[in-house]
This record gives structure tokens, C-alpha cells and sequence, in this order.
């Protein structure tokens, strides 16, 4: 005969048993549920920059020497003025999340084969801080002053040749996370009302550092 105690103490037992499996599936299920919000809630500030379409307005942008530049949309610039190299571009930003621009790599040529981004110590830092709106246009600048830089010949040279110039930014959301970088193409192309040269902006690839990318 099994005692009164012992089926007592079994039944407390399967109680525990069944209290504990229902908390841990309360847990489990709570933790995703956090776990998902806080994936929609990252998605409501991540930014995505590509080019401006044509018919956003045009913008204009001043850089710390007082040199004024204007971009009419989908297009950006790149001059060699008194030995230095300005480049910009009119920029969108078709994500939900504002864009805060960190920094800049440069090279000339399309490089629309190469894979990897530059790496992310040799990024040039910002001297402007610079906010795209999510939904909305916006500008990014940058300038090679130094003549001494490896690069600044190797692009003046571009730009003197008319030949295409590459440009990665490397950003982030309004906090500084969700670090993207983003690669773009500045192209000349000779318009036909007045002969005159401009660059159109063409964005080619986007790399996430902080999460899985999309590919």
C-alpha cells in the first residue's frame, strides 16, 4: 500500500515539475518577444543612403575654405580647385532611421568587381557632422587638401582626366549603432544643353558591420 504522505509528496512534485516547464516556456516565449521588439525597434532607425533621384531638388553646401558647391539630384561633384580635391554628392536616404555620415574612403575607378570595402582604420573621419533624415535627401562632403596624401594625386589625376571616382561612407544610426557602409560612384557625363561636364552619383554596394549583411 503507498502511503498517504508519499502520494502527497508525488503530487507536489508533479506540480513543481509542471510550474517549472510553464515558467520556462513564459521565459523562453518573453525573451523572444523582447528579442523581437527589439529588432523592430533597430529597424525604425537604421539608415540606408543611396543616390538622390533626379528629380529631388537640388542643394547647395559650403566646405570650411568657403567654397560653394551645388548639386542638382542623383548628381554630386568632384573639382580640383587651387590643389584641392572637393567631392560631393546628393544623397537619399530610404531608410526609416536618420544617417549620421562618420567617414569617407576614396580611389579612382568604378571598382564595381571588388568585394571588400576598405578597412574600417583607413575610414577618414568627418570634420562636419553631417544627417541625412530618414525618407529624405541630404549631402555628403569631403575634400583632399594635403598633398602628400597618396590619395590626393591619385584622384586630382582622376578628376582632371574626366575618369570615374569611388566613394565609401561608413555610418551609422542616430545612437552610433548599426554601422553600414556603403559604396558609390562618381561618373562624369557630358550634358547635352550646354556641353558642360557633370558626375552623376550611382550607389553599388552596402556592407552591415554590426549584424548579418544582405548577402
Amino acid at each position: 500500500m503507498v502511503s498517504a504522505s508519499t502520494i502527497s509528496s508525488l503530487a507536489t512534485g508533479g506540480g513543481t515539475l509542471v510550474l517549472a516547464v510553464a515558467t520556462f516556456a513564459a521565459v523562453r516565449s518573453s525573451n523572444r518577444s523582447a528579442r523581437l521588439a527589439e529588432i523592430a525597434l533597430q529597424e525604425q532607425r537604421r539608415p540606408l543612403l543611396v543616390q538622390s533621384r533626379l528629380d529631388d531638388a537640388g542643394q547647395k553646401i559650403m566646405f570650411g575654405d568657403q567654397h560653394w558647391v551645388r548639386v542638382e539630384g542623383g548628381q554630386g561633384t568632384a573639382e580640383h580647385v587651387d590643389g584641392v580635391v572637393y567631392l560631393v554628392m546628393s544623397l537619399r536616404n530610404v531608410g526609416a532611421g536618420i544617417g549620421v555620415c562618420q567617414g569617407w574612403c576614396v580611389r579612382p575607378g568604378l571598382h564595381r568587381t571588388v568585394a571588400e570595402h576598405f578597412p574600417e582604420d583607413e575610414f577618414r573621419a568627418q570634420m562636419r557632422d553631417l544627417y541625412i533624415p530618414g525618407g529624405d535627401i541630404g549631402l555628403w562632403q569631403g575634400a583632399l587638401r594635403d598633398a602628400n596624401d597618396p590619395r590626393h594625386g591619385e584622384v586630382a589625376d582622376a578628376v582632371r582626366r574626366r575618369e570615374p571616382v569611388a566613394v565609401e561612407l561608413l555610418y551609422s544610426d542616430q545612437v552610433g549603432a548599426q554601422r553600414t557602409i556603403s559604396r558609390f560612384s562618381l561618373i562624369p557625363f557630358v550634358r547635352e544643353e550646354d556641353d558642360a561636364v557633370s558626375w552623376a552619383v550611382s550607389g553599388t554596394r552596402h556592407w552591415y558591420l554590426d549584424r548579418v549583411g544582405p548577402r
